[in-house]
């Protein structure tokens, strides 16, 4: 812009530019005038407002100072108008309270006066009671000499008996020419005599209705227990036989060389027998799981067209094992849960499965088992005793049973150790060891097992043995009772439950043949083997005959 205005400059003529720089000072000092006189009006303004201003500060200091002294006024009039109120007020106060201290006063005076009233006729009461206690105790005092000197009395008296008692002891001494000391001591004999026949004859009677109680209660509870639990019955045999579609098949078991039928016995441990009975062949063996595996196994051979050979029936065999154990499960568990018991160790409800393929004289143990535990349940539950234990333990009772063809003991020895290392409950252990007598049971729920143990194992129906090993058994019983001295006759009775022993009354006393009733028992106990229990009736009868001429 500088640039085109000099350019402009030099462009004019130089007239025209002092016209143009005349003029361009004259604006200036124009301009200049303007700014210099609004600032000189501006300070001349701002002079006459702070005058006016100094002049009202000063109306205002004025107008206050007046108006305190007005408010001062006022305010030494109001106090003074309040101080002469309030000196009214604590007059009328002062006058309230001297009103009010009077009545008090008044008021207290009339009750002090009525406080004096009543003391002094108490105090007069209290006199006349201390006179009365006095004339009391004068006469107390005159009972206590009278009692003073019949006491006096009555020593004497005491004195006097007491010499003629020694008299009188000394005279029946003489007559009964006994001490008084041997007198008192032939008296309490006879008087401990006369209490101990007594006492005995009480005793006596006592257990007599006592025994005549527990029979009929265990009567009722036993019945009442088999009508509750009724089974059906059926023996089984250790042996399990195939029916067979045709002769044919029994060439195809037997196999080229007799290979297959090897390879099947082999493979289940279980020996088969064909002879010439037709469309049937029979298996052996004593461990019945493995006889199941192989009757299944065969029945599935025969049902798969007859295609024999040893790699099929391993393969078989295999398979029908592991199904086996899956049913094996499933029988514990539902033993379990047939009986109402829960909380069982997984190994012991496949040990329960087991029983299932298992017999004790043609019963069959896990039927038993359950059995026993609903009977020992039951009776528990009639007695008020613990139902959960007695049907662990009654379901439990024959678990050696399933093991023990592989483990040497009896079932009882066997079956406790596995309770014992799947941490069952000590009463349980003594309920399987305590179940046929060998251990003495320490609970009554154990008692309670024995007795259903028996009442399943001696049913009709329930156990089976031959008529050869039966006459056999009787006969051995009756021999062991005949082998004591004093026995005259014995008979064995209730299918071999029950042995009746009758002695010689000249020989054997009543104690003795106590004695001999243990006897006979425990040898039968160690010399036989039996179900159930066997009941040993030692019987002494004496009889005396005398003949009239």
């Amino acid at each position: 812009m500088v640039h085109t205005f000099s350019t402009l400059l030099l462009s004019v003529s130089p007239d025209a530019v002092g016209w143009i720089v005349g003029l361009g000072i004259a604006v200036l000092t124009l301009i200049a005038g303007f700014f210099i006189g609004r600032y000189l009006g501006i300070k001349k303004g701002r002079a006459v407002q702070k005058k006016e201003t100094d002049e009202r500060l000063g109306n205002e200091e004025q107008r206050i100072a007046k108006m305190q002294e007005d408010a001062k006024a006022a305010a030494e009039a109001t106090a003074a108008a309040l101080k002469k109120e309030a000196l009214l007020e604590a007059k009328e106060q002062d006058l309230k309270l001297r009103k009010e201290f009077e009545q008090e006063s008044r008021e207290k005076k009339a009750e002090i006066q009525r406080m004096e009233q009543r003391i002094t006729q108490k105090e007069d009461a209290l006199e006349k009671k201390e006179d009365s206690l006095n004339r009391k105790l004068e006469g107390v005092e005159q009972q206590k000499n009278n009692l003073a000197r019949q006491e006096e009395e009555l020593h004497k008296k005491e004195e006097e008996v007491a010499q003629q008692h020694g008299m009188i002891m000394q005279e029946l001494e003489k007559v009964a020419q006994l001490t008084k000391e041997e007198a008192k001591s032939i008296l309490m004999d006879n008087i401990l005599e006369e209490a101990r026949r007594d006492v005995a004859v009480q005793v006596r009677n006592m257990e007599a209705k006592v025994k005549d109680e527990a029979q009929m209660n265990a009567k009722k509870v036993i019945s009442l227990a088999i009508q509750r639990c009724a089974s059906d019955h059926a023996s089984e045999i250790t042996v399990s036989s195939v029916a067979l579609p045709s002769d044919d098949m029994k060439a195809r078991i037997i196999g080229r060389e007799g290979r297959n039928i090897r390879a099947l016995e082999n493979a289940t441990g279980v020996e088969l027998i064909i002879d010439d009975t037709p469309d049937l062949v029979v298996l052996s063996a004593f461990d019945p799981v493995r006889r199941e595996i192989a009757r299944i196994a065969l029945e599935k051979l025969i049902a798969d067209g007859g295609r024999i050979q040893p790699a099929t029936i391993e393969k078989t065999v295999d398979k029908v094992t592991q199904e086996m154990d899956q049913t094996i499960r499933e029988a514990g568990e539902n033993a379990m849960f047939e009986v109402g018991i829960f909380g069982l160790h997984p190994e012991i409800i496949r040990l329960l499965g087991r029983l299932k393929y298992r017999t004790s004289y043609g019963q069959n143990v896990y039927k038993h088992s359950i059995e026993v535990a609903r009977l020992a349940g039951l009776m528990a539950a009639e007695l008020g005793l613990d139902v959960n234990l007695a049907k662990r333990g009654g379901l439990l009772h024959d678990i050696g049973k399933a093991v023990d063809q592989e483990q040497e003991g009896t079932h009882m020895q066997i079956g406790a150790d596995l309770a014992r290392k799947f941490k069952e409950n000590k009463n349980v252990i003594n309920i399987i060891q305590s179940h046929h007598g060998d251990v003495e049971p320490d609970t009554i729920e154990a008692i309670l097992v024995q007795a259903a143990d028996a009442i399943s194992g001696a049913r009709p129906g329930a156990r089976r043995e031959t008529g050869s090993n039966y006459v056999k058994r009787l006969e051995n019983l009756e021999a062991i009772a005949s082998s004591f001295n004093g026995v005259t006759k014995c008979y064995a009775i209730q299918a071999g439950r029950e042995v009746r022993v009758i002695v010689d009354p000249e020989n054997v006393d009543d104690e003795q043949t106590r004695f001999l009733a243990r006897d006979i028992a425990k040898k039968i106990e160690e010399e036989l083997e039996y179900p159930g229990q066997i009941m040993v009736n030692v019987i002494r009868e004496l009889r005396v005959t005398g003949t009239a001429k």
